[in-house]
């Protein structure tokens, strides 16, 4: 099909200006584009440059030496990992806690969120998320420390369950394997809700005041008010954040599991970060700890982009 010289003259009149629209926009928001050149810089020299570093699974790596002289081993790390028994207990851990601290952490944050929506006295409303969210800012040591002091044979939970008669005798619950998961998922709840209840705060605050006005027109309660309006106001953020929380499945880190833990309830602390930690920078097998950063980063890619296109699907709302 043949275009007639009217309709490429149009088309490159129309091509000219775009670009004379994005040269002018380009100009418009410089300053806004000089301000993320520093954070684009971070990205590329500590997150993107550092892949060349995942050669060193492809090789049985010795220090020393450069990267073309290692000497080249194919999936020989990946087979060695997939054919140890510790490698499945701490992918079972690391998705067993991860999927107790999504549902019960989200649920809580909301919850949370909704609660202090409710309260009308300013200062008390402040006071309360001031309270909230302060123990985000406090080191996972002094967080695991604490902990254990409360749940101690000696410790308050103890000392309040034989007071009220519920027990007889002082529980050791860190020395419980099958406790150990909700210690750590009641433990990061406490933890991290103030802190993730704040973007739903915003979210709530966001919503049109007319429709609440509306629905009291109506005769609609607080709680009638929350399961028609805010909930449903609020889904598209909570849908986002679920999705990105999908994505960090596997990156939960080794700090709370490896200060709350002991050799007793080690089967159950063990999980993916931590087995990398000892069993392969621990043991200087650089090139086995490589392969498995490469396989976390392969299941995490993968189950961000299955999160979000099964909630494009859904038709409730998506990352991109």
């Amino acid at each position: 099909m043949q275009v007639s010289v009217v309709d490429a003259e149009n088309i490159r009149f129309k091509r000219k200006k775009e670009k004379k629209i994005s040269w002018k926009l380009l100009k418009k928001q410089r300053f806004l584009i000089f301000m993320s050149l520093p954070f684009v810089i971070w990205i590329i020299v500590f997150k993107y440059l550092p892949l060349a570093g995942w050669s060193m699974a492809f090789q049985d790596y010795k220090p020393g030496k450069s990267m073309f002289d290692q000497t080249w081993v194919g999936f020989k790390h990946f087979k060695v990992l997939f054919n140890e028994p510790q490698f499945y207990q701490s992918l079972q851990n690391t998705i067993a806690m991860s999927l107790l601290a999504l549902v019960f952490g989200t649920i809580c944050a909301i919850t949370f969120a909704l609660l202090l929506n409710e309260i009308r006295n300013i200062k008390f409303k402040k006071s309360v998320q001031t309270i909230s969210y302060l123990p985000h800012f406090i080191s996972w040591v002094v967080a695991a420390s604490i902990i254990t002091s409360i749940l101690a044979p000696s410790g308050i939970m103890n000392e309040l369950l034989m007071n009220f008669h519920i027990i007889s005798t002082p529980i050791n619950f860190m020395s419980d394997p099958s406790l150990f998961w909700g210690i750590v998922t009641t433990g990061d709840i406490w933890k991290e809700m103030g802190w993730n209840a704040i973007i739903y705060l915003a979210a709530i605050t966001a919503i049109d005041p007319e429709l609440y006005d509306a629905a009291k027109v109506d005769g609609a309660g607080r709680i009638r008010q929350i399961i028609s309006i805010t909930l449903p106001s609020i889904k598209p953020t909570i849908i986002v954040l679920l999705i990105m929380s999908i994505g960090n499945l596997l990156n939960i880190g080794f700090e709370k599991q490896m200060l709350l833990g002991n050799p007793i309830v080690a089967d159950k602390s063990l999980v993916i970060d931590k087995y990398a930690l000892d069993y392969g920078i621990g043991m200087f097998r650089y090139s086995f700890g490589t392969a498995i950063g490469i396989f976390k980063s392969a299941v995490s890619i993968i189950l961000l982009f299955g999160a979000n296109k099964l909630a494009k699907r859904a038709g409730e709302g998506s990352l991109v």
